[in-house]
């Protein structure tokens, strides 16, 4: 895992290292181990190293081939890197390390930007032509490797992180109104290819962007799950080919040269996570949770499950308490590590937890993404059953954190945007091909599009600003192909996620299998009190919040007045979502 950035001029004019440069130690929590700058007349490349696969500095980056007249700079992994190595060795290719960087030069140079549906991972690169001056960018199915983009008149600049575009400079950042509807209404998601701020863009998911000498750019989308019928099995087999399934996925992610943990929250994903390593053998797994001390009435811990799950499998456990001395510091900080801004107070308890396993561990795997793969959000039930034609209104009625008239009355006038912009975007999705039920269509967007700038946004930013790697099985994008082909009814039974339940009988406790559903509990967060409150107070009346205005002043007042029972649709703090916006506008200096 590691950090990217470059600058790429069209026409003749050089390009400016020295931007690339101030890029580079906004990245350096992703990769405290090394750094590198590569020139070359308009192009100009920019990488921190985290040490994964092949320790040794052959792997260092920007690496390049001088015989193929190539260059890249990587963030991610490639867990297939050794078959597909030794595929190229069979096409004459040479090998000067044991790196999965070196196997994308070579695989980009035997089948130019098709490479990337041979690759099993996660990933985001750019790759440079020295002929022609092509620069070819991807990122991965699953969007787990971020890539922000900054375009302005004769130039295109890339980074793995929204700060470090900031720091290049010549950033518009005034708000994208469009986008803040979308942050209002889908619990602070901004789909790609929008951010907050109108001058930064971020590379789609599954998409391969070519860019060529004289500015031409072409985008193509390599990769999708329909969401329909195209195989026939019964619950049992289904059960059976999704354990399979998974089973290669987490067997896959243990690919490192550097000793892998698991994050073992006490609930369903990470806990199977943890059973199939066992299975698979594996001795002496380091695994980790963490809990808060209560606030509102409200536990903060879920350490008897996690607890259960590593003394089953006798996992080297940690577990991990955070005061309230910790917490009120940490929010900040997870704020200031944040490329976009994330309501979630998921953040919070990641940004710590990676702080402590981060001395322990380089590399962990992580349960994310089973919910929106399994279906085991509570909106989804409700829409069991709806006619395709209404799906999109029941879908806004259980998922949007409030409807569009509403932001009327909360946001200023001069930020509002008439038409309802996050429905468009819903509806646009849910008319593509595919996804034949109401259901399908939700799992499909929540997958491709929720999932990729909320929980996986989350888990890459959090962790990376420790320099700890984690993969995510669950986007496995080959488990993901079978959930998307399996019926909806079984992946709705027993409450949520049970053809998944089902693959973990007889593997995970029946305590953790049937437990009420779980969420990272963050207490600070969820009841704000005391220090927590007056901080979101004073960045809601900060001098640039005033000055910027994004909401109307009776609305702040009143949430203010009631800072606990105004709710979202799904229940989320109103008067967090707020703050947290403004906390992040104002660490970024805007």
């Amino acid at each position: 895992m590691c950090g990217i950035a470059g600058e790429i001029r069209y026409g003749e004019r050089p390009a400016d290292a020295e931007a690339v440069r101030r890029m580079l130690p906004c990245l350096e929590s992703r990769g405290p181990d090394g750094a590198g700058v590569w020139e070359h007349g308009r192009i100009v490349f920019g990488h921190r190293r985290l040490k994964i696969i092949d320790l040794s500095e052959d792997a260092r980056q920007p690496m390049t081939d001088d015989g193929l007249g190539l260059t890249v700079v990587f963030n991610g992994c490639v867990y297939n890197y050794r078959e597909l190595r030794e595929e190229l060795r069979g096409h004459g290719y040479t090998f000067a390390s044991t790196s999965d960087t070196e196997v994308i030069l070579k695989a980009y140079h035997r089948w130019g930007a098709d490479c990337v549906t041979r690759f099993l991972g996660m990933f985001a690169f750019a790759i440079a032509e020295h002929d022609t001056g092509t620069v070819t960018l991807a990122r991965d199915r699953l969007g787990i490797k971020p890539l922000y983009l900054a375009e302005s008149p004769g130039r295109l600049r890339f980074a793995s992180t929204l700060p470090a575009l900031l720091a290049a400079g010549g950033v518009d950042t005034i708000i994208d109104r469009v986008a803040l509807q979308h942050y209002m209404t889908f619990h602070s998601v901004v789909p790609a290819p929008r951010t907050i701020l109108s001058g930064i863009r971020k590379l789609p998911p599954a998409t391969v962007r070519v860019v060529k000498a004289d500015g031409t750019v072409t985008d193509r989308c390599y990769w999708t799950a329909d969401f329909v019928r195209t195989t026939s099995m019964a619950p049992g087999e289904w059960a059976a080919a999704v354990r399979e399934k998974l089973d290669l996925a987490v067997r896959r992610r243990m690919v490192a040269d550097v000793p892998v943990g698991v994050l073992l929250s006490g609930g369903l994903d990470s806990s199977l996570v943890v059973a199939l390593l066992a299975g698979q053998g594996q001795q002496g797994l380091t695994t980790f949770s963490i809990g808060f001390e209560s606030a509102g009435g409200e536990s903060g811990d879920e350490f008897v499950y996690s607890d259960l799950i590593a003394k089953r499998f006798g996992t080297e456990h940690h577990q991990i308490m955070i005061g309230h001395d910790r917490f009120l510091p940490a929010v900040d900080r997870a704020v200031a590590a944040m490329s976009e801004p994330m309501v979630s107070h998921d953040c919070v308890a990641f940004h710590l937890l990676s702080e402590d396993v981060s001395k322990h561990v380089k590399v962990v795997q992580s349960g994310q993404g089973a919910d929106e793969i399994f279906a085991g959000y509570s909106w989804y039930p409700p829409l069991a059953g709806v006619p395709r034609e209404h799906a999109v209104d029941a879908y806004a009625k259980e998922f949007f954190d409030r409807p569009h008239a509403s932001l009327a009355r909360q946001l200023s006038p001069r930020w509002h945007v008439d038409s309802d912009v996050s429905r468009e975007f819903v509806a646009h999705s849910f008319a593509r091909p595919g996804a034949t039920t109401a259901v399908d269509a939700a799992l499909r967007i929540d997958s491709q599009v929720m999932l990729v700038d909320d929980p996986v946004k989350r888990v890459d930013n959090m962790t990376m600003a420790w320099g700890l790697e984690a993969r995510v099985p669950f986007l496995d994008h080959e488990l993901v192909e079978l959930a998307a082909a399996c019926p909806p009814e079984l992946k709705l039974a027993a409450g949520g996620k049970g053809v998944l339940k089902d693959a973990a009988r007889g593997l995970v406790p029946d305590e953790v299998i049937d437990r009420t559903k779980g969420y990272f509990p963050v207490p600070g967060i969820r009841h704000l009190q005391g220090a927590m409150l007056d901080r979101v107070r004073d960045a809601l009346y900060a001098p640039a919040a005033r000055t910027r205005g994004l909401f109307r002043p009776e609305y702040v007042r009143a949430l203010l007045a009631d800072p606990n029972t105004p709710r979202t649709t799904l229940g989320a703090n109103q008067l967090w979502q707020l703050a947290l916006l403004e906390m992040w506008l104002q660490d970024k200096n805007l």
